[in-house]
């Protein structure tokens, strides 16, 4: 009788360490869970600190040419940012390969590697800037990512310019140049 009132004590202590182990486990998940928010929360907040660097940047050092407030495509001295990302991503399809083109052509701007000769044409060559390469990369990593603003004209003018595809109509002031 003894023996089986220790083996139900026994069993009885048993089951307690069960229980006790697996709500440590079940508690350890939920702080894990916790804590995996909490960590992207932070990563969230960052991307938007450095979303925000990178746009304050377009905006003082790439609107100045490239204006969204223009009232009319003649009262412009160079493109759109988003016809230049439009174009660039027509050819340049992935964030690196946009990233890198953008800012090969922003360090090194010419009239032979143009990718938007009609812009070439109409606004000349961009000056060479005195923009740090790690600003160039932001800026246009930030430019692939995000919806950008346009002026009021842009889709008027872009419908007006170019075929469905994107491409310009050739209206005799390209370079010549097949891609």
């Amino acid at each position: 009788m003894r023996s089986l009132e220790n083996n139900k004590n026994i069993h009885m202590k048993n089951i307690i360490i069960y229980l006790f182990f697996a709500m440590l486990l079940v508690a350890a998940c939920k702080e894990e869970k916790k804590e995996s928010a909490s960590l992207i929360k932070e990563i969230e907040i960052v991307e938007s600190k450095q979303d925000s660097i990178a746009y304050n940047m377009l905006k003082t050092k790439c609107y100045i040419c490239h204006s969204i407030t223009a009232p009319s495509h003649d009262n412009i001295i160079a493109p759109p940012f988003e016809a230049v990302k439009r174009r660039y991503t027509m050819q340049f399809k992935s964030k690196e390969d946009f990233v890198n083109a953008v800012t090969k052509w922003t360090l090194n701007p010419t009239k032979e590697n143009a990718l938007m000769r009609g812009a070439v044409m109409q606004f000349n060559v961009m000056p060479k800037q005195n923009f740090k390469e790690e600003e160039i990369r932001k800026i246009a990593s930030y430019v692939y990512d995000n919806k950008l603003e346009t002026p009021e004209w842009f889709e008027v003018h872009e419908k007006e310019m170019h075929d469905e595809d994107g491409r310009g109509r050739g209206k005799g002031r390209g370079m010549g140049r097949k891609d």
